[in-house]
C-alpha cells in the first residue's frame, strides 16, 4: 500500500503524518528523512554510472586516455568508442520518450520550474527514469555531469514524500529544495555548497526557516555519502597561495575571460539544440540520441579525454601536466561535446562541464602567466582552480555556490580572495552580456521567465517559422466554383491559397464559398472569391501572427521569407494552437502540427499584397 493510501486510511502512518505536520519540528524530521533518502539515491546513482561505464568500456571509471580497447571486442581497438554513444542512445532515448520526457537535458531547470510555477510537484517516476537515463548516458560517453541528475533525483524524492504527506505548497517547495541540497552534498561531499546551491538557484530564498531545513537535509545526506565514499572530495586538489599582490589584476582578467566563456557556453548549448531541432524535425524523438550519438562517438574517438564527466583530465590540467595546445583543444572540445550531448537528447548536468572548461581556461591562463613572469606568479593550478569557479559563475550566475564549492574542494583559505574577485567579476560581466543563465534560458524559451518571477506569454517566444506547415496545393484563379467546392470538400480545410500565373493572390475561405453559392450562382471563378489576405513574414512572433489572422479575417495565410518575399509555408489558427501547446508541454514547437518542409508554392513569385 502506498504512503498516500496509508495516510488517507487513518492508519499508523496517517497518525504519524498528522503529528509531524502539526508540530514545529515535524518538517525538520521530514527534511532529515529526505536527506538520508537522497544520500542513498546518490550512492545508487554513482553505482549505476559505474555499472554502465564498465559495461560500455570495460573500465570502472571515466577518463579514457590512450589506445584502449573493449575486452569483449579487442579487434576493434579504440574504434569501439564510436559505437558506444549510439548504443547508449538506443537505450535511454526510448526510456525518456516513453516514461518521463522531463528527464531529458540537464535537470536543474525542471526543478526550478517545479518550485517557481508548479507548487513543488514533481512526478515520482522522474527519480527512477532520471537515474537510469543519466547513468546510461554518462556510462556511454555523454560529456555531461552528475549534479543535474542528482538534483532532479533528490528533488523528486522530496516532492514525492511531501505529496504523500499532503503538505502545503510552501512546505512542498522547501522539501524539493532539501532534496536538491542533499543530492549535491552526497554526490560531491560538499554540504555547504549543497545548501547554497538549493537556496541560491532552486528555492531563491534565504529565510531562516528555509535555511535550517535545507542544512539538516544536506548534513544527513553528507553523512550517508561519507559512509559510502569516504571523506575525500570528488576532485582532489593541492593547496595554492598568492605569490604577489600584483597577481590580483591577473585574476580579475581571468574572471572577465571566464564570463565570456560562460556566456559562450550558454549560447552554443542552446544554439546547438536549435540546430538539431531543425535537422531532426518530424522524426521520432526516441531515435534522436542514437543517431546523434554517432557524431558524439567520432568526437570522443578524436578526444577520448572528453568521455563522460572528465575529472581525470581536469585533475591533470590543474596539476600542470597538459600542454598549452591541448588545454585549448580540450576547452573547445568540451564546449562542443556537452552541447552535442544535451542537444541530441542526452541526460546529464552542466555543472561539471563548466568546471572542466573553467579548469582548462584557468590552466591555459596560468601557463601563459608563468611563461611571461616565471617565479613571480602562482602555479598553474591556482589559476585553473579559480577558472573553474569563475566559468561556472559566468554560466549559472550563482557566485555564492561557486565560491563555496571551490573552497570546500581545497579547504584552503589562501586562494579564497582571488577566487572571490574572479567569480564576482565573472558573474557581474555575464549579467551584462546575457540576460539569462544556462538554467533560466531553457525555461524562458518555454515561456517561463523566473527573473521577475512571472510567467511570460509563450506566443512571444515562438516564431512563425517554428509553427508553419507546408503550403497546400494552390487553386488557379480561373478555376470554376464547382471545382473549388470539390477541392474544399476533399481537403477538409477552411481556407486555400489562390494563384494567377504563378503569383500569389490571396486566399479563398469556406465562408466566402457559402456566400457565393447562395447569392452569386453559376459563372463564378476562384478569382471572384479571393480575399486579399496579405501573407505574414516567417520571422514574426506567433503573437503578431495571431493578430494578423484575426485582422485579415482568414483561417489561414501564406508565410513568406523575409527579404525576398518568397512564399515558403502556410499558417492557420490550428497551427498556432499546436505550437503553443507544444511549447507549454516542454517540446519543440517546430513542425508541431504538420512539419515545415516547403510545399508546392516554394518557387512562387513574390506576393502581390504587402507582407505583414
Amino acid at each position: 500500500m502506498s504512503v498516500r493510501r496509508l495516510v488517507a486510511s487513518g492508519g499508523l502512518v496517517g497518525r504519524l503524518s498528522r503529528r509531524l505536520l502539526g508540530s514545529g519540528s515535524g518538517l525538520i524530521f521530514i527534511a532529515i528523512v529526505i536527506g538520508l533518502g537522497a544520500g542513498v539515491g546518490a550512492i545508487v546513482f554513482r553505482d549505476l554510472i559505474g555499472v554502465f561505464t564498465q559495461l560500455f568500456t570495460g573500465q570502472s571509471a571515466h577518463g579514457l586516455v590512450g589506445p584502449v580497447s573493449h575486452p569483449l571486442l579487442p579487434g576493434l581497438g579504440r574504434w569501439f568508442i564510436v559505437a558506444v554513444p549510439v548504443i547508449g542512445g538506443l537505450l535511454y532515448g526510448p526510456l525518456i520518450d516513453r516514461f518521463a520526457r522531463e528527464a531529458r537535458g540537464h535537470g536543474v531547470p525542471e526543478v526550478m520550474l517545479a518550485v517557481a510555477a508548479e507548487g513543488g510537484r514533481i512526478r515520482p517516476r522522474v527519480a527512477v527514469i532520471k537515474s537510469l537515463a543519466s547513468a546510461i548516458c554518462l556510462g556511454a560517453g555523454g560529456s555531461v555531469g552528475r549534479e543535474g541528475p542528482i538534483v532532479q533525483i533528490g528533488s523528486a524524492l522530496g516532492s514525492a514524500i511531501g505529496q504523500a504527506l499532503r503538505v502545503g505548497e510552501l512546505n512542498l517547495r522547501l522539501l524539493v529544495a532539501c532534496g536538491a541540497a542533499a543530492g549535491i552534498s552526497a554526490t560531491f561531499n560538499a554540504p555547504i555548497a549543497g545548501v547554497f546551491f538549493a537556496l541560491e538557484l532552486i528555492l531563491r530564498d534565504f529565510e531562516v526557516r528555509s535555511f535550517g531545513a535545507v542544512v539538516l537535509a544536506s548534513i544527513a545526506a553528507d553523512v550517508v555519502g561519507r559512509a559510502a565514499f569516504g571523506d575525500a572530495f570528488f576532485l582532489p586538489l593541492p593547496g595554492f597561495q598568492i605569490v604577489s599582490l600584483w597577481e590580483y589584476p591577473l585574476y580579475a582578467l581571468l574572471g572577465a575571460l571566464a564570463a565570456v566563456v560562460g556566456v559562450a557556453f550558454i549560447r552554443i548549448l542552446y544554439g546547438t539544440e536549435d540546430l538539431l531541432d531543425r535537422l531532426w524535425r518530424n522524426r521520432p524523438e526516441w531515435l534522436r540520441p542514437a543517431v546523434g550519438g554517432l557524431a558524439l562517438g567520432v568526437l570522443l574517438f578524436v578526444l577520448p579525454q572528453l568521455y563522460g564527466v572528465g575529472y581525470a583530465p581536469l585533475e591533470q590540467a590543474i596539476s600542470g601536466q597538459l600542454a598549452l595546445w591541448l588545454l585549448l583543444v580540450l576547452l573547445a572540445g568540451k564546449l562542443v561535446a556537452t552541447s552535442l550531448t544535451i542537444g541530441i537528447g542526452g541526460s546529464g548536468g552542466v555543472f561539471a562541464p563548466s568546471l572542466f572548461m573553467g579548469g582548462m581556461l584557468g590552466a591555459t591562463f596560468g601557463t601563459v602567466a608563468n611563461l611571461l613572469w616565471p617565479g613571480s606568479v602562482a602555479p598553474i593550478g591556482a589559476y585553473g582552480l579559480v577558472g573553474m569557479g569563475a566559468v561556472f559563475a559566468g554560466a549559472a550566475r550563482a557566485p555564492i555556490t561557486a565560491v563555496l564549492i571551490l573552497f570546500e574542494l581545497t579547504g584552503d583559505y589562501q586562494i579564497i580572495l582571488p577566487m572571490m574577485l574572479a567569480i564576482a567579476l565573472s558573474a557581474g560581466l555575464s549579467s551584462v552580456l546575457s540576460g539569462d543563465t544556462i538554467y533560466t534560458l531553457k525555461l524562458r524559451r518555454r515561456g517561463i521567465d523566473l527573473q521577475p518571477g512571472r510567467i511570460r506569454n509563450p506566443m512571444e517566444l515562438i516564431s512563425v517559422r517554428d509553427a508553419m506547415r507546408p503550403m497546400p496545393n494552390p487553386i488557379e484563379a480561373a478555376t470554376p466554383i464547382g471545382d473549388v467546392i470539390e477541392r474544399f470538400a476533399a481537403d477538409d480545410v477552411d481556407a486555400l491559397p489562390v494563384v494567377a500565373e504563378g503569383a500569389y493572390q490571396g486566399v479563398i475561405t469556406s465562408s466566402r464559398i457559402d456566400e457565393a453559392i447562395s447569392s452569386e450562382g453559376a459563372g463564378v471563378t476562384a478569382a471572384d472569391l479571393v480575399t486579399a489576405a496579405s501573407p505574414v513574414s516567417s520571422d514574426r512572433t506567433l503573437e503578431d501572427a495571431l493578430h494578423h489572422l484575426v485582422t485579415a479575417g482568414s483561417p489561414g495565410v501564406a508565410v513568406t521569407e523575409r527579404g525576398d518575399g518568397r512564399v515558403i509555408g502556410w499558417l492557420a489558427h490550428r497551427d498556432v494552437l499546436a505550437a503553443y501547446l507544444a511549447r507549454r508541454a516542454g517540446g519543440s514547437p517546430r513542425g508541431a502540427a504538420h512539419g515545415t518542409e516547403r510545399g508546392p508554392l516554394d518557387k512562387l513569385e513574390p506576393p502581390l499584397a504587402g507582407t505583414a
